[in-house]
Order: C-alpha cells, then structure tokens, then sequence
C-alpha cells in the first residue's frame, strides 16, 4: 500500500524531533521514476539496488515490494531498497535491504548518502512495528555506517574486498593485479581455455551442472549429508532464479563460461551497472585448478568493468577464510570492514546463531575454512599451485554472520557465492 508523504505524516506526527528533523516524508513502495532518479545520481549505485532487482527478488513469490521513498527538509530525496516476506501479519512482519542470497542493499542518494541520513533512515525503520528488518550495506560506503546504535540494533561484522577500478584496465593490470595473478593469467591463456559470455541465459545449464558437482563437493568437506547440501543450494540459488536474473537484467546481468575443448572449466556471474559485482563462481576443480581457469575470467570481467566505466568492482565477501581473502588481493581487491544492521524486535539473531551452532554439532558439520590469521604454508610461486579457489554465496554469506554453514566452501580461489 502506498504512504504519500501527507499520509505518513498523519500516521506518523513525530516525524520531526524523532526522526532527527531530517525526515518530512516517506512514500511506500518507492514510486519507480523518482528512484531511477535517485539511483543514476548515485556513484557507488549497485544492480542489486535497481528497481529491476527487486522485481526479480518478488518474482520469487517469497516477497513483496516494501521499498522507501525519503524525502528531506533540504528536498534531498533517498531510496531503500526493501523487501517485505509475504504472509506475516505487521508485528511478525520480516523486511530486508536484501533479503540472504540476494546481495547488498542499502541507502542510495544523490552524491552517495551522508552519515546523518543513514542515521535519520534507521531511526524511522527502528520506530516501525516489524518483527526485524535487515540492512545489507555498500562495504564502500562502510564509515557512514559504522557505529550506529539503539535499542534492538545488533550489529553483524563482514568483511569484504572490493577492486578500484580508477585508471582504467591498463592500471588495474601492471599495478593492481599482483605478479602472481598476471602469471596465473598467462598460463591461463596457454591452456588453451575459450571463453564464452553469455546474457540470455542459454548457458545455464551449464552453470548449473557445475554447481551441482561444486555441491557434491562442499558436502563432502564439510561432512554435511549430500540430499540437505543440494536442498540448501537449490534452495539459495534455483535455476529459475538465475534465469530470472538473465532475462530481467539483460546486459546487466553476465554469465562467464570457461572451456577446455568441449567440457566447461568454470564459471562466474557478473552485475554490471555503475559498478560491477562479481556474484557467484562455480567449477570443475579437476580443470579449472590446473589450467587457471578462474583467473582467466577473472581478468575478462575486471577488462569488460573498466571498458564499461565501472568505478569499482565488487569481490564479496570474504568472511573469515583467509584462502579467499589472498585469492581476491592478487587482482589488487582490498579488504572492506563492513558492517550488517538488524533492527530486531525479538534476538532473533541470537537465536539464529545458537540454532545453526546445535544443528552443525548434531550431523558433525567442520568449518573447513581456514580463519584469517591463521599460519599456512605457502609455496614460492605466491599461490597454491594444487587448486583454484572454491568458494560458495555475494549473493551472500549466512544470516548470522557465519560463512562456512550456507553449503559453501573456500578452499583456495574458484567456486563462490557472493551475493549474501
């Protein structure tokens, strides 16, 4: 149901002392012109912050539209994205800026946000009656976030990496991307791998034949029964999912395939808008790992961003698996400190937590990642020739916070989720 902004103010009089006098109207769901309007004056604007991504998150049949329209004293206008879940009552009701598997949401605002418009924004979403909502947040636009605080606001660290494009690909090459990741590349190249970009979706079925064998072998790792690791991965990442993705997107939405000869290496999804983010990453350890193959569409996606002029492109998240974290500062990603706001009524996340913890302790779940900080021996070459990086969800990393329980794996550089 839509809220004008004189309706907000009758159902909501103390938007002034209680909203930091910022605030003087709110419109719900937000009208799509004034968010487009909104989002192309954003810098640091992401895809998974447009309209067309929300549309593709209710598609799903699990949400509805509950996005925001701001409007403040100085006629500065701000955009939520949001979702509500379908089916709870207002007191029960879960809302999210985006939802888990759906990647980074956030404020957008002309020039980017400032601090005390994030703090105005969070005050209004503190003050509504839902049970929680959840704020997934730019890692670029981190210190505007960092530190806020009240009564039912629990506050999740992340960690992500995140690529400046700035200079261009020639730039990115000789002085980002480290000795290591060039030689990668080359030998890439020598391998004999064909690459092949698609944004219509016909290469899904291959995408998701190597998903599946990505599946098989998180499980294995991590000791997790096979039927429960294939229901959270189709749960997470459907098939009907991704090609809502493609055909809603279009060239927004880019799907990377590696082959040697006739059988498919790796793959990577890649959001290209004001900026890139790299989202998902499966593959067939046996070729890519020997052959680079990741490396190789790495390189092609981070060439294609700088050729669209992206200003940055987003690596995702890399938790608390140091493997992962190498892996992305070799294409010269640097680490974000980032922070995940909850606004909760109930500890629900607490609660998570605690749940997730019995269940990995019942079937004998390991976290086979290795935590940052951790000593790992490391050969001369600056990488771990014996694999690729096997990574799992930027569409996402889990609810509570963890990175190992989504079904998952970091290993050293290939499969990965990233859209948390």
């Amino acid at each position: 149901m839509e809220c004008t902004v004189a309706e907000y103010r009758r159902q909501a009089p103390v938007t002034g002392d209680a909203l930091g006098g910022l605030i003087v109207g709110v419109t719900s769901p937000a009208p799509r012109e004034a968010w487009l309007a909104v989002l192309a004056a954003d810098p640091n604007a992401l895809v998974s912050q447009t309209p067309d991504w929300l549309d593709c998150i209710c598609a799903s049949g699990t949400y509805e539209d509950a996005s925001r329209l701001y409007e403040t004293g100085n006629g500065r206008r701000l955009v939520l994205p949001l979702v509500r879940r379908r089916g709870l009552p207002g007191p029960l009701a879960i809302e999210a800026s985006l939802p888990w598997g759906w990647g980074i949401g956030g404020l957008l605002a002309p020039g980017g946000p400032q601090a005390e418009e994030i703090a105005a924004v969070v005050r209004d979403l503190a003050r509504r009656r839902v049970l929680r909502i959840s704020l997934r947040t730019n890692p670029v636009q981190a210190a505007l976030w960092a530190g806020l605080q009240g009564r039912g606001i629990v506050a999740v660290p992340r960690l992500s990496h995140t690529l400046d494009l700035e200079g261009g690909f020639a730039t990115v090459w000789s002085q980002r991307f480290t000795h290591s990741a060039r030689g990668a590349v080359r030998k890439a190249e020598r391998a004999g791998l064909r690459v092949e970009r698609d944004t219509s979706g016909r290469l899904l079925p291959v995408y998701h034949t190597l998903y599946e064998r990505s599946l098989s072998r998180w499980a294995e790792q991590q000791h997790e029964p096979p039927w429960l690791a294939r229901w959270r991965g189709e749960r997470r990442d459907s098939p009907a999912k991704l090609q809502a993705i493609l055909r809603t997107l279009g060239e927004r939405a880019q799907l990377w395939v590696a082959w040697l000869g006739e059988r498919a290496a790796a793959a990577i999804v890649v959001l290209q808008g004001a900026n890139a983010s790299y989202a998902r990453g499966v593959m067939d350890k046996e070729l890519a790992g020997p052959t680079r193959a990741n490396y190789l569409l790495q390189r092609l996606a981070i060439e294609d961003a700088c050729r669209a002029g992206c200003r940055y492109y987003h690596m995702g998240e890399s938790g608390a698996s140091q493997s992962l974290a190498q892996y992305k500062t070799r294409f010269g990603a640097v680490a974000q400190p980032n922070t995940e706001y909850k606004v909760e009524r109930l500890p629900l996340t607490a609660m998570d937590r605690a749940l997730r913890g019995l269940v990995k302790r019942i079937i004998g779940f390991r976290d086979v990642w290795q935590p940052v900080g951790a000593q790992r021996p490391r050969p001369a070459t600056g990488f771990d020739a014996a694999h690729e990086p096997d990574m799992g969800p930027s569409w996402g990393s889990e609810p509570d916070g963890s990175n190992a329980w989504p079904g998952y794996r970091h290993d050293a550089e290939g499969d990965e989720s990233h859209l948390r």
